[in-house]
C-alpha cells in the first residue's frame, strides 16, 4: 500500500479488457484489447512528431475464434495505434495460432512461434488472459460448470489450490476426476 503522505503523478495507464461472445455458428469469439496511455506528450517521429497526452500509444485487439474443445479456428489481430509504423506488419504472423489448442503446452508453442522479432510483445501479452477468458466463456454458464472434456479437466485439475484433485471442489463437482491427476 502506498504511503498517503507521498504525492504521486500518474504517468502511464494500461487497460486490458477481454470479452467472450457466443457466435450463431456454435463457436465463440474471445476478444482481448490492450490500450496504453501516457499522461504527458511523448516525442514520436512515426506519429507526426509526438503522441499527445491521453492518446493511445498502443491500442491493439486480438480475437480468437475457438470451438468447445478450445481449438483455435480463426485469428484476427489488429493494431489501431502503435509507436512505430512497422508494428502493424506483424499482425499476419498471428495466423500461426490457427489449429493450436488453448491447453497445457500452449505457452511453449507461443514461445517457439513468436519469440524475439517473430512476434509482438503486446499482442502476446493478451494471449494468457484471452485463454482464461475462453474458459470462463465456454465452460461456465447460467447453470454452472459445463465441462465435459477430459482433456480440459486435466488442464484445470491441480491448476490452483481450489482445483486440487484431492480437494473438496473436485470431490463435489467432478468426483469421477478426483485424485486421477495427481502428480
Amino acid at each position: 500500500m502506498s504511503d498517503n503522505k507521498v504525492s504521486r503523478s500518474l504517468l502511464h495507464s494500461r487497460s486490458v479488457n477481454c470479452r467472450g461472445y457466443r457466435r450463431s455458428d456454435g463457436d465463440w469469439d474471445i476478444e482481448g484489447r490492450l490500450c496504453d496511455i501516457k499522461s504527458f506528450h511523448m516525442a514520436n517521429p512515426d506519429r507526426g512528431g509526438q503522441i499527445a497526452a491521453g492518446e493511445p500509444v498502443h491500442d491493439m485487439t486480438l480475437t480468437l475464434t475457438v470451438d468447445r474443445g478450445m481449438h483455435i479456428k480463426a485469428v484476427n489481430a489488429q493494431i489501431a495505434y502503435s509507436p512505430f509504423i512497422q508494428c502493424g506488419s506483424i499482425t499476419t504472423a498471428f495466423q500461426q495460432l490457427v489449429g493450436l489448442r488453448l491447453l497445457p503446452g500452449f505457452s511453449r508453442q507461443l514461445k517457439a512461434l513468436f519469440s524475439g522479432t517473430k512476434g509482438c510483445t503486446h499482442l502476446l501479452e493478451l494471449l494468457p488472459v484471452i485463454s482464461t477468458t475462453a474458459y470462463q466463456t465456454i465452460w461456465q454458464s447460467e447453470t454452472g460448470y459445463e465441462g465435459d472434456d477430459p482433456e480440459v479437466h486435466g488442464f484445470l485439475l491441480n491448476s490452483c489450490h481450489a482445483l486440487a484433485s484431492d480437494g473438496e471442489v473436485v470431490q463435489t463437482h467432478w468426483p469421477e476426476h478426483a485424485d486421477s491427476y495427481l502428480g
